[in-house]
C-alpha cells in the first residue's frame, strides 16, 4: 500500500456494488481514495446531483480511507486544485477499455501529472452498470443484490412516484 491518495470519479447514477468494490480496492492499494461525484453532460441522470451525493455519502459512511466529494467542471481542474494526480478507473471489458483509454489521454493532455490506473472488475460485477440497474428497476426487478441498501430504497421510491 502507498500513501498516494487516488481519485475515483464518476456520475454514479446510481452507485452500484461494482463501484463500491472498485473504491475499496483502490483504497487498499493507495491508502485512501476520494470518490468524486462529477457531472457528465452527455448523460441524463435519474437522480439529481444532491441525491447522488447523499447516496454516495450514505453508502460509504464509516468506510475508513474513503471520502466522498463533489465537483463541477473538468476532472483535471479538480486534480490540480487539490494537488492530486492518480485516477482510478474500473474496467468491465474491452468496450470500457477503449473509452477509458481515450479519457486517460485527455486527462494527461490537460494535466501532465495525471496518471490513470485501471482495475478490472471482479467477475461478479463484470456485467453490472448503473444504466442496467435503472432499466431493471423500471421493469420491477429487485436490484438489491446489485446496489447498496440505501440505493435500492431510493430507486424504489424514485420510480414508484
Amino acid at each position: 500500500m502507498t500513501d498516494i491518495p487516488a481519485v475515483y470519479a464518476g456520475s454514479f447514477d446510481p452507485v452500484t456494488n461494482g463501484h463500491m468494490d472498485v473504491a475499496r480496492r483502490a483504497r487498499d492499494v493507495f491508502g485512501s481514495v476520494v470518490v468524486l461525484l462529477i457531472g457528465n453532460g452527455c448523460k441524463r441522470p435519474l437522480f439529481d446531483e444532491a441525491e447522488r451525493l447523499a447516496l454516495l455519502q450514505e453508502a460509504f459512511k464509516g468506510e475508513r480511507g474513503i471520502r466522498v466529494e463533489h465537483a463541477q467542471g473538468l476532472l483535471t481542474d479538480y486534480l490540480k486544485a487539490n494537488n492530486l494526480r492518480v485516477l482510478v478507473r474500473g474496467l468491465r471489458g474491452a468496450p470500457d477499455l477503449e473509452h477509458e483509454l481515450l479519457n486517460a489521454h485527455y486527462n494527461k493532455l490537460f494535466y501532465s501529472q495525471a496518471e490513470t490506473v485501471f482495475l478490472p472488475a471482479r467477475a461478479e460485477y463484470g456485467f453490472l452498470s448503473s444504466s442496467a440497474v435503472r432499466e431493471a428497476v423500471r421493469y420491477g426487478a429487485d436490484v438489491s443484490p446489485l446496489v447498496p441498501a440505501c440505493v435500492a430504497r431510493a430507486l424504489k421510491a424514485k420510480l414508484s412516484d
